[in-house]
């Protein structure tokens, strides 16, 4: 029983970590995407040089052009001349 139980605490601190999509803006101005996740929707501005962590538990993302994208939380995006791709 003590084996059963340290091998469900080992389980849970080990599937804690999470995963998260994120986005970088090669642009000289911000960017924002619009980020559909969990039945919501928000703006992410992203500044210039900026780095941002987002969509942990996958998400639909409208990029700057408007092209749209569904993202698991493991992807990066990067933007680039208004354009966002994924890497």
């Amino acid at each position: 029983m003590k084996n059963l139980i340290l091998a469900a605490v080992a389980l849970l601190v080990t599937g804690g970590v999470a995963m998260a999509a994120s986005a970088v803006n090669r642009d000289g101005e911000p960017r924002t995407l619009v980020v559909t996740e969990g039945g919501s929707q928000s703006e992410l501005t992203v500044g210039p040089g900026e780095t941002v962590e987002f969509c942990s538990g996958g998400c639909f993302v409208t990029m700057p052009n408007g092209d749209r994208e569904v993202l698991t939380g493991t992807e990066t995006i990067e933007i680039s001349g208004g354009r966002g791709r994924i890497r």
